[in-house]
């Protein structure tokens, strides 16, 4: 029998919690940074802060500085970040809200709120937000798919795909987007094109390890189990790569599984928009 770790890889909390919901999570999903890419691309470092290495002991400093000055912005997105970071999803809608209500004029702002948006599930909201992030003669790759997955996640499958189709103009091959669309194929069941585009984003040298827990999945679902498993090990240390297998083969057996005509489609993750 395989080993699960104690604390099982990101991959493996993704496929459990995947099996037990069959629904779209878009923890997307960054996108690309690691650290659910819940999602899906990311807001990168044009609309937001990069990820801390330690973001707790960001959580104290950034938290004394917001409430020194609610209304800074540079604070605020800091400590909105630090807060979805610690799992305080719905305190960093809060915190950045109140931001955006200070600065209605200050797109990163905008965009940072509607990332904590997106990652709070407030999806609609997210989208809508969003969309006052950035303008038509001033796209941002990243905020469009971010859109997108929030598109995905709202049951609108062919316009997220135009807004994914948007952001590989402006970034022909980029692989958090291509994740994305990948994943909004399996969402309709077509594995084949999911399967076709993942591996297109695989092949890009700055895909990161969601990348290839996505291909995984979609391979897995098509019932090549053997070729999913190689996938998932990948270069993976020993026993985190038998614990991404064991999830694996554990969501796969669910009887949600689309390859059985069950109506959701399971998905390990949109990459989330760090």
């Amino acid at each position: 029998m395989l080993r699960q770790l104690s604390q099982p890889s990101r991959f493996a909390r993704l496929l459990a919690s995947t099996a037990s919901s069959a629904i779209l999570l878009l923890a997307l999903c960054s996108c690309q940074t690691s650290g659910p890419s819940d999602i899906t691309g990311s807001l990168g470092e044009k609309t937001e802060i990069s990820r801390s290495a330690d973001p707790r002991r960001d959580l104290e400093t950034y938290q004394d500085k917001f409430r020194a000055n609610p209304k800074d912005p540079d604070a605020a997105l800091h400590y909105g970040k630090a807060l979805r970071d610690t799992g305080q999803r719905s305190q960093a809608v809060a915190v950045l809200e109140q931001a955006t209500i200070a600065n209605p004029g200050n797109k990163a702002l905008l965009a940072g709120y509607g990332r904590a948006l997106a990652d709070n599930g407030n999806s609609q909201a997210a989208f809508d937000v969003l969309s006052r992030a950035h303008s038509p003669d001033n796209p941002d790759w990243r905020i469009l798919s971010v859109q997108g997955t929030a598109l995905d996640k709202l049951g609108k499958h062919e316009e997220a795909r135009n807004y994914y189709a948007s952001a590989l103009k402006i970034v022909p091959d980029e692989p958090s987007v291509l994740s994305n669309l990948g994943l909004s194929y399996m969402l309709t069941r077509d594995l084949p094109n999911a399967e076709q585009t993942l591996r297109r984003a695989y092949a890009n040298p700055r895909a990161d390890a969601r990348v290839r827990q996505n291909l995984a999945l979609v391979v897995g679902l098509q019932g090549r189990f053997v070729e999913a498993e190689t996938i998932a090990k990948g270069d993976l240390p020993a026993d985190e790569a038998a614990a991404n297998v064991a999830y694996l083969r554990e969501m796969l057996s669910r009887k949600d599984n689309p390859r059985s005509g069950a109506r959701t489609v399971p998905v390990a993750a949109l990459n989330r928009p760090d």
